[in-house]
């Protein structure tokens, strides 16, 4: 019995030896190209970002700018124009707020409370927040014009693309970016919803 065993092992040993090694997959013959050698703006060629717009209307209901919004891959782009007139001379608070609804004229309360809201969190030099709709100040010129362009991590565009959307606010006064509720912004003077 033991040698029917060890001639049936041999026999297999033999068998496993006489058959081909298994050969490596051959590479292709050009390497991938690097990262500076993938095409890029310049060829028309751009990651999928996700692009949002605003109508900015001001305190008598008419549009004073627009906002355009940019999602990207670390964070949005966010930028805002402001046609003459449009706004005092001046610094002004603007953030974004978690609900796309400026119907209110005048008020803007419609639009609620800031996207990521934390109590006791507003400010971007807050330790305790800050908050996702906190964005930098916008100053408008001795015109009223103003042009501003800011980049957030702080939130995502499928954060501010909700069910309920959401909306970019400019206040009368600048934020202090650390007092309670707003930073000291005072009113709402402008509102769009963002689409």
């Amino acid at each position: 019995m033991l040698d029917r065993f060890a001639i049936g092992l041999f026999a297999l040993t033999l068998a496993a030896c006489s058959q081909e090694t298994a050969q490596p997959q051959e590479m292709p013959a050009e390497p991938l190209p690097a990262p500076a050698e993938m095409p890029g703006p310049d060829e028309g060629v751009y990651p999928s970002m996700m692009n949002s717009t605003a109508s900015i209307v001001g305190g008598e209901g008419s549009e004073i700018g627009t906002a355009n919004l940019i999602g990207g891959p670390n964070g949005i782009i966010i930028r805002v124009e402001i046609a003459e007139g449009g706004l005092a001379p001046g610094w002004h608070g603007l953030h974004l707020h978690m609900i796309g609804d400026c119907s209110d004229t005048g008020t803007f309360k419609a639009s609620g409370g800031h996207v990521g809201m934390i109590e006791g969190g507003h400010g971007l030099l807050n330790p305790k927040g800050p908050e996702g709709g906190d964005i930098p100040n916008i100053w408008a010129a001795a015109d009223g014009s103003a042009g501003y362009e800011a980049f957030t991590t702080l939130t995502k565009m499928s954060d501010l693309q909700d069910e309920d959307g959401s909306a970019i606010l400019i206040h009368e006064g600048e934020d202090d970016h650390m007092t309670q509720p707003i930073g000291g912004a005072g009113a709402r003077v402008a509102c769009g919803v963002i689409k």
